[in-house]
């Protein structure tokens, strides 16, 4: 377990380096403020969404989300049309332009794990994603429940 958990702590840095982010974007020809593009991207995956659902899906404060939301609406890439059923709560939909970005971003990503996983097996890169998703499967349901015993 101990190596388990080593490796993913070496992963999770790596993936929260900004220097990965910077390479990334790069590659992908996105100029974006780096801590802007993981939220474009989480809102293009959830659809027209709430400032406060949003939040809660990045791990950031409403009021944090709300300002780089603002930034992200000022660069075109995202509108901010008032919520149909409550005129008071601003949701937050992605532009075709946040689309082109996204697409572009998730090219790049393509290509550099293409590039990491090269001498990978076909079984490995098989097996590989369902094992990954299986862990955060469990990670989700673990924070959902608090359950001591997942």
């Amino acid at each position: 377990m101990d190596d388990i958990a080593s490796a993913l702590i070496d992963l999770t840095g790596c993936l929260n380096s900004p220097r990965q982010d910077e390479v990334l974007l790069g590659e992908a020809g996105v100029a974006l403020d780096r801590a802007l593009f993981p939220l474009l991207v989480r809102l293009n995956a959830m659809g027209t969404t709430s400032v406060t659902e949003l939040a809660g899906q990045v791990g950031r404060d409403p009021s944090t989300v709300s300002r780089q939301l603002a930034r992200l609406e000022s660069l075109g890439l995202v509108k901010r049309p008032t919520a149909k059923d409550d005129m008071r709560v601003r949701e937050a939909a992605i532009t075709k332009a946040g689309l082109a970005a996204v697409n572009a971003i998730a090219r790049a990503r393509r290509k550099l794990l293409g590039q990491l996983l090269q001498d990978w097996t076909e079984s490995e890169l098989r097996l590989f994603p369902e094992l990954l998703q299986r862990l955060a499967d469990a990670m989700k349901e673990k924070q959902r429940t608090g359950n001591s015993d997942a």
